[in-house]
């Protein structure tokens, strides 16, 4: 089979993040009349290329891995018109997996919770992402090479999603049209999935498409003003905090509380603010809470 030739998306991509940013910003201010935090929007750009500079070695390891499980695949799919329509969709159901299981799971939080982070929601937000996650997130991928998608189609269609998700952080655009709201993730969408208030907490996982969030019944149409950033911020705009403090706060739950082994695996396995002692407060009970006093 011949592999294509096939550029570094992300790369390609910088100079119009960069650009996009600064138009917005004029936007902001220009014309929503609102202050923009410079010194936010700074630390999401700083943790944005930490990631890039990170996937510089990260991406040879799993490339490696992909080949690896490539080798048992099902089927030989080619580099065709169709096949990269698939993908397109096959990829995103297994994006949204890993999304969600990335709010559902600790371990995977502790990467992804970078994202979250901001307070702001803006493009910039889009940029701050993990310096960790690239080392083991890469599992919930692994069934397409298994079912016989090539590792370079992969990790392309994989570019694709991240810059597909770049555009919608952002509060400018208010809606799209109803049929595109209906299917493609977009920025009211995702403003939900950034949100702090209880009716919103882990909602809307999708990447591309937000048909799979109706599906699994994970979606929520926005309603209200979205508050963003965590249940509990973190307050630093230190990028080694952002990167590294919810790892810190991880191991110190498993490792310095008296108690079995069994519940120090489950502060990895169970949900952020999961508790061996009973006195968890989940966002799940966040949002029951809420049902409750909306009946």
């Amino acid at each position: 089979m011949q592999i294509p030739e096939i550029p570094e998306l992300i790369h390609y991509a910088i100079p119009f993040f960069v650009a996009t940013v600064i138009l917005e910003i004029i936007l902001t201010i220009k014309v929503k009349m609102s202050e923009y935090e410079y010194k936010d929007a700074g630390t999401s750009i700083i943790m944005g290329l930490g990631n890039v500079f990170i996937g510089l070695f990260t991406k040879a390891l799993v490339l490696a891995i992909f080949y690896f499980f490539y080798q048992f695949r099902v089927f030989t799919i080619p580099f065709a018109a169709w096949s990269w329509i698939v993908l397109l969709f096959a990829e995103d159901f297994c994006y949204y997996w890993f999304h969600r299981v990335s709010h559902e799971s600790r371990f995977f939080w502790a990467s992804h919770v970078v994202h979250h982070s901001s307070k702001e929601y803006n493009l910039s937000t889009a940029l701050r992402q993990t310096w960790s996650g690239s080392f083991f997130s890469f599992i919930f991928w692994i069934p397409l090479l298994v079912l016989g998608f090539h590792p370079i189609m992969v990790l392309v269609q994989m570019s694709v999603s991240l810059i597909y998700q770049y555009w919608i952080h952002t509060k400018l655009i208010d809606k799209m049209p109803k049929w595109f709201e209906a299917i493609f993730n977009t920025p009211s969408h995702h403003r939900v999935h950034h949100a702090t208030n209880a009716q919103y907490l882990d909602r809307n996982h999708a990447g591309i498409f937000i048909i799979w969030d109706k599906l699994f019944k994970t979606y929520e149409p926005e309603v209200e003003e979205p508050v963003y950033g965590l249940v509990a911020n973190i307050n630093t705009y230190n990028p080694i905090k952002i990167a590294f403090l919810e790892w810190y706060h991880m191991f110190k739950d498993a490792f310095t509380n008296k108690t079995s082994l069994k519940n120090r695996l489950n502060y990895f396995i169970k949900p952020p603010g999961w508790k061996h002692d009973g006195s968890s407060i989940l966002s799940s009970d966040l949002r029951k809470s809420w049902e409750e006093k909306k009946r």
